[in-house]
């Protein structure tokens, strides 16, 4: 290992402490919070109809988003700040008005379209315009500046798959979030396996402060919500959107966006649950009903 090599690697980790110590650390604030009157918004009772707290969003997205703002580039701090800063503060925004009685069907796709049809603007609704608008400047601050004079496709191009990026993995973390642990479980294998790199630093912090908050989201005492799912996710979309080749952003792109309209058909817990392995790491740590 070069000393280069070592200094990043060093760094990283020291960034993945960093994310876990703040994470555990506004958890902390959030379950002392959750038993108080200002926590009574945030409380839900979940799929086993156990009660939990939505407050663990905020902690998280807070701790996720401070650490990649330390561990970015240089010329991708600001876009972390903004991805993950609006996609938790929208998300949250859909965590409490989308409880809302008027909103119970406004879920998914056709739920926001509905709502449209209707006249009415969905919480959900709100929610994706703003990470599209912070997606949209995330492509802004980080456009690329390629070897050769780029031409007005290929920033588009370039342009294109950021905001696709960023708002897609936003979104396809949020749509896990129906289950103790899954969004966090898959956030931080994404992270992991994303951490090599130039842009690697930027997952570091989240890595750590997402298996920091994964023992109360397994132990069923906080949901991340909206607020935790969508930041943490706009800012892995941020981390894929910096991959160097077209083609491999591409096809990250194709991906996230064919798993995001199969859910509009097919339920993901379904086909975990049929699925050896996956079913297994599904439930690891999880309690039983």
């Amino acid at each position: 290992m070069t000393s280069g090599t070592g200094r990043t690697a060093a760094r990283r980790a020291g960034l993945a402490l960093a994310g876990a110590a703040t994470s555990r650390a506004a958890l902390s604030a959030a379950e002392r919070l959750a038993d108080r009157p200002g926590g009574e918004p945030w409380r839900r009772t979940n799929y086993a109809g156990r009660p939990v707290t939505l407050l663990g969003g905020p902690a998280l997205a807070a701790a996720a988003t401070a650490t990649a703002v330390l561990g970015a580039a240089p010329g991708g701090r600001a876009a972390a700040a903004l991805v993950g800063t609006v996609a938790g503060a929208v998300g949250a925004y859909d965590d409490l008005a989308g409880a809302r009685p008027e909103q119970a069907r406004d879920k998914g796709l056709a739920g926001h379209l509905a709502a449209l049809r209707a006249g009415r603007i969905s919480a959900g609704a709100v929610k994706v315009a703003g990470i599209s608008a912070a997606a949209v400047a995330a492509a802004v601050l980080t456009g690329r500046v390629p070897a050769r004079r780029p031409t007005a496709l290929t920033r588009l191009a370039d342009g294109v798959l950021t905001t696709g990026l960023v708002a897609g993995t936003a979104n396809l973390v949020n749509l896990l979030d129906v289950r103790p642990g899954r969004a966090a479980k898959a956030s931080a294998l994404a992270a992991a396996a994303t951490l090599g790199g130039p842009a690697g630093g930027l997952v570091a912090g989240p890595l750590g402060a997402t298996l920091a908050a994964l023992p109360a989201d397994l132990g069923e005492r906080v949901m991340l919500g909206d607020c935790g799912a969508n930041a943490v996710g706009a800012l892995l979309g941020l981390r894929l959107a910096g991959v160097p080749a077209r083609p491999s952003r591409t096809a990250l792109l194709t991906a996230v966006v064919g798993l995001t309209l199969a859910s509009e058909r097919v339920s993901f817990t379904r086909v975990i649950e049929a699925t050896p392995g996956l079913r297994e790491l599904d439930r690891l740590g999880r309690r039983g009903r």
